[in-house]
């Protein structure tokens, strides 16, 4: 009985998911895009990656933000934003080794809810429900009339 009630939550529980994700995607990559400074090239630099992710960064974390939060696309953009952690793991947050969670902990749980997205798509509660049927066949198609 509690697991058909909570099977019944997913759509909500999607939503949520897509919306706090948003949220720490557009609080991490708008800065990147809007208030720019020499100490974030320094930053990707001095760990090794290209002064211009910075602003790959930006555009990836606060379109993709959008993204879910719409749940457009979820599928590729969620993908896309746990490869983005999945490299500030590997080349930021676990310079100390692969044994001191602690330093990754949160870009590992931000990485994991968007592998959930990409995997289990956004929900009935989203745009790409109302767009898309499952097999991704375009939904909205004009029915013909039978005289």
């Amino acid at each position: 009985m509690a697991m058909k009630f909570m099977k019944g939550l997913e759509p909500l529980g999607l939503l949520a998911l897509r919306a706090v994700l948003a949220l720490i995607f557009v609080y991490h990559g708008y800065p990147k895009l809007v208030h720019l400074t020499a100490g974030m090239h320094e930053f990707f630099v001095t760990h090794g990656l290209p002064s211009y992710f910075v602003s790959v960064a930006g555009i990836l974390e606060t379109f993709g933000a959008g993204l879910l939060f719409v749940g457009l696309f979820t599928r590729p953009a969620a993908l896309l934003l746990a490869m983005e952690m999945a490299v500030a793991i590997w080349k930021v947050h676990s310079v100390h080794g692969i044994l001191k969670v602690s330093e990754y902990e949160f870009p590992l749980a931000v990485a994991a809810g968007c592998l959930v997205l990409a995997t289990v798509g956004a929900g009935v509660l989203s745009m790409d429900d109302m767009v898309f049927r499952e097999g991704g066949k375009v939904r909205w198609v004009a029915k013909s009339s039978k005289s």
